[in-house]
């Protein structure tokens, strides 16, 4: 199994040129139907070939949906919504009111047609199918041994092949730079010469990926939460991930002993964080979900993580104070790093016919190439990563590596510097204090992509900019209505 991750690890570095897909898309008729929460929204579903390099081979269905501007006189063109994750739905960022399209501002949706998509993979556009009960064994990305690591090289195998075959074809060919193809398609039907461009979070990924395939055809384009596909090394990877992940603890702990309402305050903050991890390590913290079960050490990490993406401290703060004031657990014999997705004892034929969904895998591992040179070499890559975040070191993003151990063959989609030949203004905004998306990827792909990048900084904490006040809300809407950028350096005060 060692032999097979070297072998899928040296595929992965060799290096690959990025496709030149600059030819126009076939432009075709759009179905629209009305749907949405109030039934003003449009939805429609493109016919796309799976593998863009054959467009008369297979094709799926990409779901997408519209709102129109509001105000059809002062209209300025088109905006989609590039949605995040992987695994964000962005038909119910339209369709939805509350949680939906009141993330955009009464300004934009005004000016705009607002469209967005499920991108391939994902939700209604031909979802990654598997089973059920091989999801549900997921183990965990806490690995203590060689033995746990070979376990999860077969699990990912096994999940794979069982997603593949339910899945159909379009499972490998779930990349980015597919999807690139597809928005292009939307472009094409919607019979708009350029776009406007809205990515948020891994929707970032996507934008940066159009404007380097197809540099003439957006009008403006904003990056929020931006992530940065330069990062060719697992442990660079890795330790980015977990230093933002750390400092999001920090600014956490901070507030705590500054804040009378929080629930913690007065106390010694990560000294109780690292009781609650160690109780939880010994699988003696209960699972205030499951009752009578143990909270797993990653998920408990995992819980903080998610909070930082608000912040929601305050409500952090709570929860905390509630797991430390709980009882110990009775446990029975589970292995205390074990997730409430159990380990894996089933065998492919006595899978059950239930099915759930996979949004993330497929596309995420098709756009990383992260090799790991067998369980030592992972081993130093988590020592390295506690060392540069002791509180975090077991933040959402070991997942991300943990699920793509064993993946075959050079990545369809590897990591690159960005090439943009364009000279379309694009505007990337971040926060200082973001756990997903470090400030320092933002202030990278501002590097790479040179006089056309702005970056607009938000200084306060969370994941997103964009809704974070008047200051960073205003100056995006004005550049995707005007098409003027902000000056450089331009900053917005944490709210």
């Amino acid at each position: 199994m060692q032999r097979a991750v070297m072998m899928a690890a040296s595929l992965a570095l060799v290096a690959a040129a990025v496709p030149v897909m600059s030819q126009p898309a076939r432009a075709q008729s759009i179905a629209w139907t009305e749907c949405g929460d109030d039934g003003k929204a449009e939805c429609a579903t493109l016919r796309l070939p799976v593998d863009w390099a054959r467009p008369d081979g297979p094709s799926f269905g990409l779901a997408i949906a519209r709102r129109k501007a509001k105000d059809p006189d002062a209209r300025v063109g088109t905006l989609v919504f590039g949605p995040g994750g992987p695994g964000d739905s962005g038909v119910q960022r339209v369709t939805r009111l509350k949680g939906g399209i009141d993330r955009f501002s009464e300004r934009l949706q005004n000016r705009f047609d607002i469209v967005s998509f499920d991108p391939r993979g994902i939700g209604a556009s031909n979802p990654v199918t598997c089973s059920a009960e091989l999801l549900a064994a997921r183990p965990s990305p806490v690995m203590k041994s060689r033995k746990e690591f070979d376990a999860t090289l077969a699990y990912n195998k096994r999940l794979r092949d069982d997603c593949r075959t339910r899945t159909g074809p379009l499972y490998d060919h779930a990349d980015t730079l597919s999807t690139v193809r597809d928005v292009d398609a939307i472009r094409a039907a919607l019979g708009e010469t350029r776009l406007n461009f809205h990515g948020s979070s891994y929707g970032t990924l996507l934008g940066e990926m159009y404007a380097e395939t197809f540099p003439k055809r957006f009008r403006t384009m904003v990056l929020e939460s931006v992530d940065d596909h330069s990062l060719r090394d697992t442990r660079r990877f890795v330790n980015s991930e977990v230093a933002a992940a750390q400092d999001s603890f920090d600014q956490f702990a901070a507030w705590c002993d500054r804040t009378e309402e929080c629930a913690l305050h007065g106390r010694d903050v990560r000294a109780l964080w690292r009781d609650l991890r160690a109780r939880a390590a010994r699988g003696k913290l209960p699972d205030p979900r499951n009752p009578g079960s143990a909270l797993p050490e990653f998920d408990l990490v995992v819980l903080a993580y998610k909070a930082f993406y608000g912040p929601d401290w305050a409500d952090l703060a709570t929860r905390l104070a509630a797991l430390d004031a709980s009882k110990p657990v009775a446990t029975r014999g589970a292995s205390p790093q074990t997730s409430p997705q159990r380990s894996l004892r089933t065998s492919p034929r006595t899978t059950g016919t239930a099915t759930g969904t996979d949004p993330f895998t497929a596309q995420f591992c098709s756009d990383w190439s992260l090799p790991v040179r067998g369980y030592a070499d992972y081993a130093k890559i988590m020592r390295g990563a506690e060392k540069i975040a002791p509180d975090m070191s077991q933040a959402r993003p070991v997942m991300a590596v943990s699920a793509c151990l064993g993946w075959p063959g050079p990545v369809k989609n590897p990591q690159h510097k960005l090439r943009v030949k364009g000279n379309a203004p694009i505007l990337l905004a971040n926060a200082v204090h973001d756990p997903a998306t470090p400030y320092s990827w933002a202030r990278t792909v501002a590097r790479q992509l040179g006089r056309t990048a702005t970056l607009l900084t938000y200084e306060g904490s969370g994941h997103g900019s964009y809704n974070r006040g008047p200051c960073m809300q205003d100056t995006i809407d004005h550049y995707l209505v005007t098409g003027e950028r902000p000056a450089p350096g331009t900053t917005c005060p944490a709210t």
